[in-house]
């Protein structure tokens, strides 16, 4: 195995590529008990549209978080049930571009990896348990559509975009998944369920050459082609201006969001992470003369905050909470957004933004489920995400001023509110 050390943050990351095309990570943690494992494949919400055998396939939007709950299911039985009787807590997500399966135990560990490697990469479906699934997955779908955040969100992702997937729930919606069968699930594990789309991280006190024998004994030893997906032309104009419903909130709530322009893989998608994270701070975080105006002048509560977010081809910046003048609100950030960039950031606030925005990933490396997904997110994007205090050294406050320019303009927000029924 390749050892690579990152004397800054004094961390080791152990890699190396199987013959099936697998890319397996090992951070070794040594005295630590825990052991954590994830083994994540690039395919997530976004992929409903790609291309297998020469023939484009339309799958129904939810169909990866609807494979994430199937999976677990083995010919023998489940197993999430046979992690926990050995010890491990185990789990799965899908988001927009991943789907991850793992778990951390302090025993029993190489035999949790076995059964984690093995039911990720075997299906077994029956028509029986896919529709049996169907009523789980849609009862959930709608408590989720009963949630005020929830439909503000997606609300404004249907206002940003207008041919992204990204516009639409992660879960599909009741009528989506109906069309879900035991054949399209197995056709999706095949282009996407592949070593060679697929990464293994495991954090903790373990030998890393014997995790990569273990890999390559259970998995299969091809690896598979790579899989062309369609995410539709995403122009740079928002689709609709703004959205309101009325639902059973207390108070009037928002979120205003911004359509940035999005990053090429590589290193430069890391960069525009991080300048993202550091502008909306600036602009948005608690400490600035934004919010501690806004938040003065009541026009905001703790509830407020704001966040920059990254998916393939996409990004955007968002922030909302309670208001008694949301539309007030949203010109002001506007406003401020112009007056950093004329007027210039404060030296010494930016410093301090930014060795805060340091310190938290710095602090992330405590996490083992932090390190592992970053790891996944960096090799499915195209960079190393340990190289983050490099990528700080080179971001410079005109950087920061030229995100603002560009992006938080009005041409570029959308508006999205949920009122009190009257």
């Amino acid at each position: 195995m390749k050892q690579l050390f990152y004397q800054r943050i004094g961390e080791s990351v152990y890699r190396e590529t199987l013959p099936n095309g697998l890319e397996i990570c090992v951070v070794p943690r040594s005295g630590f008990a825990k052991k954590y494992a994830f083994f994540a494949t690039r395919y997530g919400g976004m992929d409903t549209r790609f291309c297998l055998e020469g023939q484009w396939l339309d799958t129904p939007a939810g169909i990866a978080h609807y494979l994430e709950h199937k999976m677990f299911d083995t010919e023998e039985g489940n197993a999430l049930q046979d992690l926990a009787t050995n010890g491990a807590e185990p789990n799965a997500f899908t988001a927009n571009a991943m789907t991850g399966y793992y778990f951390d135990s302090t025993e029993h560990f190489e035999e949790n990896l076995k059964i984690l490697l093995s039911f990720v990469s075997i299906p077994y479906f029956t028509e029986e348990s896919v529709a049996k699934e169907q009523g789980i997955i849609a009862q959930e779908i709608r408590m989720i559509e009963d949630n005020p955040d929830w439909q503000i969100y997606t609300r404004m992702m249907k206002c940003l975009y207008s041919k992204s997937p990204v516009r639409t729930s992660i879960a599909g919606t009741v009528e989506s998944i109906s069309h879900i069968t035991a054949e399209t699930l197995y056709q999706c594990h095949k282009a996407f369920y592949t070593p060679s789309n697929m990464i293994l991280v495991v954090v903790g006190d373990v030998e890393p050459g014997h995790i990569v024998d273990l890999a390559r004994d259970i998995l299969p030893k091809e690896g598979g082609p790579t899989i062309p997906r369609d995410y539709g032309e995403e122009p740079m104009e928002i689709c609709e201006k703004e959205s309101s419903i009325q639902m059973e909130v207390s108070s009037p709530q928002f979120l205003t969001g911004f359509k940035c322009r999005p990053a090429k893989n590589g290193e430069e998608y890391l960069r525009m992470a991080a300048i993202g994270d550091i502008a909306c701070d600036i602009l948005l975080g608690d400490s600035s003369p934004l919010y501690l105006r806004l938040y003065d002048e009541g026009l905001i509560n703790t509830s407020f905050g704001g966040s920059f977010e990254m998916m393939p081809g996409v990004a955007y910046l968002y922030a909302g909470g309670d208001s008694k003048d949301s539309r007030r609100v949203v010109r002001e950030i506007c406003q401020e957004a112009r007056r950093l960039v004329e007027e210039g950031i404060d030296e010494d606030f930016y410093q301090r933004v930014k060795r805060a925005a340091f310190g938290s990933n710095l602090r992330g490396l405590n996490s083992f489920e932090n390190v592992a997904v970053s790891l996944t997110e960096g090799y499915f994007h195209g960079y190393d995400p340990f190289r983050f205090p490099q990528v700080f050294d080179d971001i410079t406050k005109q950087d920061i001023s030229d995100f603002l320019r560009d992006n938080i303009i009005p041409e570029r927000s959308v508006f999205s509110e949920i009122l009190p029924k009257e």
